[in-house]
């Protein structure tokens, strides 16, 4: 796990030193801080700055979770076990697999955007927090969370100094003419000119800070000090004060100064303010100056870029230019101009720019986006730019499926991460409409690539279920939706639930003739055979899926799996030659497309294959090759049991510390899968053979030692270890043995021999 997932801050900090103390402090004391506060306040980036300046006190990292972007409540668990890093493809519930993961680990995890979720967030928190003693919690968001022992830390608006020297800063780095009589070094700000008038009331006891989002404007570094030039500072104090010193009004703010003078900004600010108060004396609400504020700007718009604006409301997360273009484009919003008016936008600290290793993407800030939200709903045009968003993302979610066999396999799983938070609004859209309920079953079916080649298998159980148990009436889209419900099943171990899917997508699939439906599904019930140790009806079965994929003139990562998975089946069954040459092909044909995933599997089985011949060198190269691909697409399945026949490898090489070491990240890494090696004595051959040779090299202690060590390694580190480790190729079998033959499993099932070799410490 990565010690920190915080993002970059793109522009500098300013002030907050006295908060950001104060909270840094209360971390000491309190395992669960909230810290509270009207939008636009800053919340999050004092939240983050603390949380990156409170590292070091974590020794498992600190994690940030974004729940703003979620409508499911269901979904809270599946972003907390994003944030932290975990793959879980078991069917045990995502709260179980955080609970443990979190028992005996030091984690600061800040919590952002929970307010719209407090009432299933809150218990969750409890729970985490009653569990793992060593969890610390650091929440963001405009309420608290009524737990108990939580600490709520409320955040007031900056001081009269503080917002003097943000909006100088943002000003200048806008592009604004230096504000008059005021420097904006980049340490305390400076006021020169006439003392001016006393600062506002004391609730605005704090210091500066950038925009709520946790992102400032745009990228750049912070300009030079802006020289003072003469006349008084009071119109810069009256507009800060005016603008009740929230972060996100002088943001705004600042975004107008190129265009305009301080004098020109407090006269149209006093005209909105009169008609909000009907001109009675005293102070706005806070919450009002900031929807003034906001509303000032969306008035200094162009009607363009208000349209803009209130269609990119619809977007639950970071955005690029083509996604706009596609969504909010139309004949009031020619796709050629989106460009400009993004631009606008930006320049006016309405949307924030981020830097992604994809190409720039675009975020509007939540309170910025509710606004837009409240426009587009009062021009009745919600739904239709809901829809629009869905499609866009189905569409994306096609191509994704089509180039996920192709050289751009990684960049689609890229792409499938940072589109995530849009993916899932296009299903519950889906979800949400009965006449979509096909839409449903096609979008969750369509992204099986991403269920199960990225790591995704609870989640995608989610969605399927929940997009079967509607009658959609569309019978293509059900049977897609079966077979890939079917195949997440097989793979998180439940075959009972992998049977009801696969049976019921082949006799529908017969029903209404649909030849490819039957094939996935025939193609399933095979693999299911596989991992339960019924080869010769696995490699039956299999066999006439890829027939029949060869008929329709099928190909694709699927169906190199297929002749992958029957290569297993040659492979266990002694037919060592004809599972490598079936490989081989499988590698020849991923070397021309560009295909990874699947190679990584080819690797594998080529590497068991080089392994049973005893060229212990070549199979540790096909190995490596089989570990670094499978983590890089989270794939946890194929990661492992590159790792267990790696061990092997490693043992055979007169290694067996590092092997033992690998067989304890192993089975660390099973906990995440689910049953150990399936539950299937082909599978487990390696594993038990390793076993006996590391432990009479060592002995029953040195051998448990070792492989506690291994245990504790996170899966990065595993993959570390096992990338590095390279014995001495020269070092062949302990004396007087042959090579071990680990696909020698022809009699497949339970014996004395078999329970004593399972036998594993500290399961």
């Amino acid at each position: 796990m990565r010690r920190s997932n915080l993002p970059a801050e793109l522009n500098r900090f300013v002030g907050r030193s006295t908060e950001q103390a104060a909270l840094t402090a209360l971390l000491d004391v309190s395992r669960l801080v909230t810290v509270v506060g009207m939008g636009g306040v800053g919340k999050t980036r004092l939240a983050l700055r603390a949380a990156a300046g409170a590292q070091k006190r974590y020794v498992d990292g600190v994690r940030l979770a974004e729940l703003a972007p979620l409508r499911d409540p269901e979904l809270i668990e599946y972003a907390l076990a994003e944030a932290l890093d975990l793959t879980d493809h078991t069917t045990r519930p995502p709260r179980e697999m955080l609970v443990e993961h979190l028992a005996e680990r030091r984690v600061l995890l800040v919590l952002d955007g929970f307010e719209h979720l407090v009432e299933e967030c809150a218990p969750l928190v409890r729970e985490l927090l009653e569990q793992a003693p060593g969890l610390c919690v650091l929440a963001v968001g405009r309420r608290p969370l009524r737990v108990a022992g939580e600490t709520v830390f409320p955040l007031a608006p900056l001081a009269e100094a503080d917002a003097v020297a943000l909006l100088a800063e943002r000003a200048a780095e806008a592009g604004a003419p230096a504000l008059p009589g005021v420097a904006a070094p980049h340490g305390a700000p400076a006021l020169t000119g006439a003392p001016g008038r006393p600062g506002w009331p004391a609730h605005g006891s704090g210091t500066g800070i950038g925009i709520g989002s946790g992102i400032g404007i745009g990228g750049s570094a912070p300009r030079s000090p802006v020289p003072a030039r003469p006349g008084a500072p009071d119109a810069v104090r009256e507009l800060c004060r005016r603008l009740d010193g929230i972060p996100l009004a002088l943001e705004l703010a600042a975004g107008r100064l190129p265009l305009l003078s301080v004098e020109q900004m407090l006269h149209r600010l006093d005209d909105r303010f009169r008609l909000l108060t009907d001109g009675a004396r005293g102070a706005l609400p806070r919450h009002q100056t900031l929807r003034t504020a906001i509303g000032w700007s969306h008035e200094l718009c162009t009607p363009e870029e208000r349209l803009l604006w209130a269609r990119l409301s619809v977007f639950p997360g970071a955005f690029d230019l083509e996604a706009v273009e596609y969504v909010c484009g139309g004949p009031e919003l020619p796709a050629e101009r989106v460009l400009d008016l993004l631009g606008g936008l930006l320049a006016q600290s309405l949307l924030v720019r981020e830097d992604t290793p994809l190409g720039p993407a675009y975020r509007m800030l939540d309170t910025v986006a509710a606004y837009g939200a409240e426009w587009l709903a009062a021009l009745d045009d919600t739904e239709r730019m809901r829809r629009r968003h869905r499609d866009w993302y189905m569409g994306l979610a096609t191509w994704c499926e089509l180039e996920w066999f192709s050289p751009r396999q990684a960049e689609v799983a890229a792409r499938t991460e940072a589109a995530l938070p849009h993916l899932r609004a296009a299903l519950d859209l889906c979800l949400e409409l009965p006449e979509d309920a096909h839409l449903a079953q096609h979008l969750a079916g369509t992204l099986w690539f991403a269920w199960v080649g990225c790591g995704r298998l609870s989640e995608g159980r989610h969605w399927l279920e929940r997009a079967l148990a509607l009658d959609s009436g569309h019978e293509e889209a059900r049977l897609k939706a079966l077979w890939v419900l079917g195949y997440v099943a097989v793979l998180q171990g439940d075959g009972t639930a992998a049977v009801a899917a696969l049976h019921e997508c082949g006799e529908r699939a017969r029903s209404s003739h649909n030849a490819l439906a039957e094939a996935y599904a025939t193609h399933r019930m095979g693999c299911l055979a596989l991992l339960t140790d019924d080869l010769p009806r696995a490699e039956e079965l299999i066999g006439r899926a890829l027939e029949e994929y060869r008929a329709l003139g099928e190909l694709n990562s699927n169906v190199l799996m297929g002749q992958i998975e029957v290569a297993l089946a040659r492979a266990f069954r002694g037919d060592r030659d004809g599972a490598g040459a079936l490989c081989r092909e499988v590698r020849d044909i991923c070397e021309e497309r560009g295909e990874l995933w699947a190679r990584a599997y080819a690797l594998y089985v080529l590497g068991f294959s080089a392994l049973d011949r005893g060229a212990y060198a070549e199979a540790r190269e096909l190995l490596t090759e089989a570990v670094v691909i499978n983590h890089t697409f989270r794939d946890l399945v194929g990661l492992v049991l590159a790792i267990e026949v790696l061990a092997l490898v490693t043992v055979c090489q007169g290694d067996p510390v590092g092997a033992a070491v690998l067989q304890g990240a192993a089975a660390t890494l099973w906990d995440a899968v689910g049953v150990r090696l399936f539950g299937s004595v082909a599978f487990d051959a390696p594993r038990t053979l390793c076993q006996r040779r590391s432990e009479e090299a060592l002995g029953r202690e040195a051998y448990e030692a070792a492989y506690r060590e291994g245990q504790a390694l996170s899966a990065a580190e595993a993959v570390e270890l096992a990338v590095a480790a390279r014995p001495d190729p020269a070092t062949g079998a302990p004396a007087g043995e042959s090579a071990p033959r680990p696909f020698r499993t022809a009699k497949v099932g339970g014996g004395p021999g078999n329970a004593e070799a399972r036998r594993l410490p500290h399961r």
